[in-house]
C-alpha cells in the first residue's frame, strides 16, 4: 500500500512547488489541505501519514494543528515547512512533536534528504501531482511569505524575542481602498509613521512603517531603555525597527524575482496621527498598486508593527514577466 502525504499550506504555490519536491519514484497519495482545520478534518479521515505542514496560515495555524494532533492522538508524522526560521520556532515545534524542520523555499535534494533521514522513503509509482492553475495574487503571497520570515528572524535575534509573522495581505488596489485595507490599524488610536521610497531594475515604490502609539513602551522595555521615552527616542526606535523590516523584506523579494532595489532616505509621514490622516496627507504619492500588508506582533508585549509594501503600476509589468519566469524554472 502506499503512504498518505499531505500537503498543508495555505498558499496553492507553496503546496504545488512541495508536490514537485516530492521524490518522483515515491509510491504516495497526495493530498492537500488549505490550513490546519482542514489538514485535521483529513487527518481523521485517515489521510497523511505523512504530514508537510506550513506554520502561518489562517483559521487555524501550524502550532495549533501541532496541538490538535498531539491531543487527539493522531499517529502521524509531521514535517515543518515555513519561511518562519526563528530558532525558537524551530524549537517550538520540535516540542510539539514535529520531527524535523525545512526552511522555505524548499528544493527536491533538502526534502529528499530529510524523508531518507527518517525512513519515509518507498520505492513506486510516480508523484499525483495537482492540476489546479497558479494565482498570481497566490505567487505573491508566497513570495512575501517567504521575505518576511528572514525580515522576522533578523528582528527576532536582534531584539531577543520571539516575532508572531502575520499571514500576508496581498492585493491589486486603488489609493482609495487603503482605507479599507487597513481598517484593523484604525483600531490603534494614534500612530507614528516612517516612509522609504525604494527603486531597482525598473520597479519602485514605498513601503511604510507604522507602529501604535501604545507600542513604544513595552519596545523600550525590550530595548533596556531606562530614560523617558520621549517623541525622538520613539523615532529613533521606529527608524531602527523600520530598517530592519523594510531592508530585510525588500532584500527577500528582491533576490527570488532576481531584482536589487535600493532604498532612499526614510521619511516622517506623521507621528501620533491617526490612520486616516496619514492617508488622506499622503495620497497623491500612491495610485494604483500592489499593496502587500504586513502585520507583526513580539510575544509577551503589547507591540504591533504594520508593514505595508507599495508598488507602483508600472512595477507591476516588470514584475509579473520576473515571476513567470520564476514560475517556468519551477514547473
Amino acid at each position: 500500500m502506499s503512504l498518505s502525504v499531505l500537503i498543508c499550506d495555505d498558499s496553492l504555490v507553496a503546496r504545488k512547488q512541495v508536490a514537485k519536491c516530492l521524490p518522483q519514484d515515491w509510491d504516495v497519495q497526495v493530498h492537500f489541505a488549505k490550513h490546519g482545520e482542514d489538514a485535521i478534518d483529513q487527518l481523521n479521515k485517515g489521510k497523511g501519514q505523512l504530514l508537510l505542514l506550513d506554520l502561518n496560515m489562517p483559521i487555524m495555524d501550524g502550532y495549533q494543528t501541532l496541538e490538535a494532533i498531539q491531543t487527539s492522538a493522531i499517529q502521524s508524522k509531521v514535517v515543518i515547512i515555513s519561511g518562519d526560521i526563528q530558532p525558537a520556532a524551530h524549537e517550538r515545534v520540535k516540542a510539539l512533536g514535529a520531527i524535523d524542520f525545512i526552511q522555505k523555499p524548499v528544493n527536491p535534494g533538502q526534502l529528499q534528504a530529510v524523508l531518507k533521514q527518517h525512513d519515509l522513503l518507498n520505492v513506486s509509482d510516480e508523484l499525483i501531482e495537482s492540476s489546479l492553475p497558479y494565482s498570481v495574487r497566490d505567487c505573491y503571497q508566497e513570495i512575501t511569505n517567504i521575505a518576511m520570515g528572514q525580515a522576522g528572524d533578523h528582528l527576532a535575534r536582534i531584539m531577543n524575542v520571539f516575532v508572531k509573522l502575520p499571514i500576508p495581505n496581498v492585493n491589486l488596489i486603488e489609493v482609495s481602498e487603503l482605507h479599507m485595507m487597513l481598517k484593523d490599524i484604525e483600531k490603534h488610536e494614534q500612530v507614528t509613521a516612517v516612509c522609504q521610497g525604494f527603486i531597482g531594475g525598473g520597479v519602485s515604490g514605498e513601503a511604510v512603517c507604522i507602529l501604535s502609539d501604545s507600542s513604544f513602551g513595552d519596545v523600550a522595555k525590550i530595548l533596556n531603555i531606562t530614560e523617558a521615552v520621549d517623541d525622538q527616542i520613539q523615532l529613533e526606535v521606529l527608524m531602527d525597527a523600520a530598517s530592519i523590516l523594510i531592508g530585510t523584506c525588500l532584500s527577500g523579494i528582491g533576490q527570488q524575482l532576481d531584482l536589487s532595489l535600493r532604498q532612499g532616505q526614510p521619511i516622517v509621514l506623521g507621528q501620533h496621527r491617526n490612520v486616516n490622516e496619514l492617508i488622506n496627507q499622503n495620497q497623491n504619492k500612491w495610485r494604483k498598486t500592489l499593496a502587500i500588508e504586513l502585520s507583526y506582533g513580539i510575544e509577551g508585549f503589547d507591540v504591533q508593527c504594520d508593514l505595508i509594501l507599495l508598488f507602483t503600476e508600472d512595477s507591476m509589468t516588470v514584475m509579473n514577466k520576473k515571476l513567470a519566469h520564476l514560475l517556468e524554472e519551477n514547473t
